[in-house]
């Protein structure tokens, strides 16, 4: 079994900061890219960031020279770095993780139960 826990969300101030962190546990044999996904009440699921083996990272043009992603290999863990922060990123924020469980097998995607981010005064 994969388990990813998220932490780190909250209410914070418009031009605030969070960051989030998702950290997988289990038994697996690979863990390949890792990302952050949110959706907002009444929105379809959008991507927020992610991140490869190779540090490669995609960010979503919204949130592109605010939020950051990074991954800490040894921990299995996934952050995103989150300033400047609007009201319109208000959201659910949901890890996401491609994982290999066994040599041989294909790759499964993982996702954790997603935390709360609200910005508001």
């Amino acid at each position: 079994q994969v388990q990813l826990v998220e932490s780190g969300g909250g209410l914070v101030q418009p031009g605030g900061s969070l960051r989030l962190s998702c950290a997988a546990s289990g038994s697996f044999f690979e863990l390949n890219t890792m990302g952050w996904y949110r959706q907002a009440p009444g929105k379809q699921r959008e991507l927020v960031a992610t991140i490869d083996t190779g540090r490669n990272t995609n960010i979503a043009s919204s949130v592109a020279g605010r939020f950051t992603i990074s991954r800490d290999f040894h921990k299995n863990t996934v952050y995103v770095q989150m300033n400047s922060l609007r009201p319109e990123d208000t959201a659910v924020y949901s890890c996401n993780a491609r994982v290999r469980v066994e040599f041989g097998m294909p790759f499964n995607e993982y996702w954790g139960q997603g935390t709360q981010v609200t910005v508001s005064s």
